[in-house]
């Protein structure tokens, strides 16, 4: 079974299972299920032709939501799950918007800037009759960047002039179609503290369950001085380390694809990036302080930092790295899903028997989407924030939408974060 299959059936079986759980109509069940609108396209780059999607899943709440990715390996099955799983993200965040997603079969590493722009343009040539600020609203995603928002803008605002010769071209107008994206540069309207949003989500979702787990009578936390392992050293998992070893938690181990450093005094993660740049890996970077060396720790795999005894487990990178090979060597009391499925539905349930706390990623990764609605906000009001200020709106937004999650959680036997998420976020939708 392919991949995209496989995630598309497992998104569709948490909605069907907690569908039925609420006793929900068939009719509603399916709406959930089915996506609203399935574009497949064919569009031409001069002499190439190449396949895309988007996929508007559901717009119950307002305005389809997602991102936009260039990879070889895009499907419609890929999309479609994406889609639906943006779906369950946004109502889950209480964000104001529905699901879609996008993608084109390209492997953009084997073009050159000029013809990357010119993929971004003849996409949104495809597409730009069935979105809009308040219609569907992309994003970037893998592979896409807030340059090639920046091409699909002015593509988007080029086609709607052209469209409707009478349209004003005022700030005012202009700000609206520009808000069809999110993702931009600071100066066409992109929003301050996007680049570092999902990370800051996510400590901000961690933080809210730590208080919650120290003032609670039933779970518990025996240290202060909790300890922290990063799977992934990318924009999210660079983020939420840098963050969480401001907020006093000590990370001692981080990895990306080519291996992992263990530092069990506790890492300094903005200069274990600075060394990562340098060595092109985060492995041989014992970085303490402002100080790399050796004597600092060693070198191990990225599957073995999924195995250590810390407190806090955060795969960051990629999908189903926890499963039914590892689920027992797992020895974290509580795992940060910021990563997009990084745990399978076998090793999910054996877990939290066990009486591990996941934070599932439609929670967890949300502060992404949740700067993007941020963003947009700010361009429909004609509005331009501090970073500071969106920061706090972040905060207030993650912690909102934590304690709904922890009061529907609390209610069960054991405490299944990701079964409350998707029954909250499903009780919104239907409610709509």
């Amino acid at each position: 079974m392919n991949t995209g299959r496989k995630m598309l059936e497992s998104a569709q079986a948490i909605i069907l299972k907690t569908a039925k759980s609420l006793k929900l109509a068939n009719e509603l069940i399916e709406r959930l299920i089915q996506p609203n609108v399935i574009h497949e396209l064919n569009f031409s780059v001069g002499k190439k032709i190449y396949k895309g999607f988007r996929i508007q899943h559901n717009n119950n709440l307002g305005p389809y939501k997602g991102g936009i990715r260039f990879h070889p390996n895009v499907s419609r099955e890929e999309v479609q799950a994406l889609a639906t799983l943006m779906t369950i993200k946004c109502a889950v965040a209480g964000l104001p918007y529905g699901g879609a997603k996008g993608g084109v079969i390209v492997d953009p590493k084997k073009l050159n800037e000029n013809e990357l722009d010119e993929l971004s343009r003849a996409y949104v040539r495809a597409i730009n009759t069935f979105i809009g600020a308040e219609i569907d609203v992309p994003a970037p995603d893998v592979n896409t960047n807030p340059k090639i928002m920046e091409w699909m803008v002015d593509e988007y605002v080029k086609r709607i002039k052209n469209q409707k010769s009478k349209i004003k071209t005022d700030h005012e107008t202009l700000n609206k179609l520009r808000a069809t994206f999110t993702g931009k540069p600071i100066d066409i309207g992109g929003s301050l503290g996007r680049t570092e949003a999902t990370g800051r989500g996510g400590v901000f979702i961690l933080k809210a369950l730590l208080n919650k787990l120290r003032n609670s009578k039933v779970y518990s936390l025996k240290s202060n001085n909790l300890t922290v392992a990063v799977q992934g050293y990318g924009n999210v998992g660079y983020y939420f380390a840098k963050l969480a070893h401001e907020q006093g938690l000590k990370i001692i181990s981080v990895s990306d694809s080519k291996g992992a450093v263990l530092v069990n005094d506790g890492l300094d993660p903005e200069t274990t990036m600075n060394c990562k740049k340098e060595k092109g890996t985060v492995a041989g970077c014992y970085c303490k302080g402002s100080v790399c060396d050796i004597r600092y720790g060693k070198t191990i795999s990225s599957a073995s930092l999924l195995e250590l005894p810390v407190d806090i487990l955060v795969p960051a990178a990629l999908e189903n790295v926890i499963n039914e090979t590892n689920m027992k060597k797992i020895k974290a009391k509580i795992i940060v899903e910021m990563a997009n499925g990084p745990i399978t539905e076998e090793a999910y349930e054996y877990l939290t028997k066990k009486g591990v706390i996941i934070i599932p990623d439609v929670l967890a990764n949300s502060g992404g989407v949740t700067v993007s609605y941020l963003e947009w906000y700010q361009n429909m009001h004609g509005e331009k924030w501090s970073e500071d200020k969106v920061n706090e709106k972040l905060r207030l937004m993650m912690d909102k939408a934590f304690y709904s999650i922890w009061d529907k959680a609390s209610g069960y036997k054991a405490l299944d974060l990701k079964q409350a998420a998707f029954e909250v976020a499903i009780e919104r939708i239907v409610k709509k």
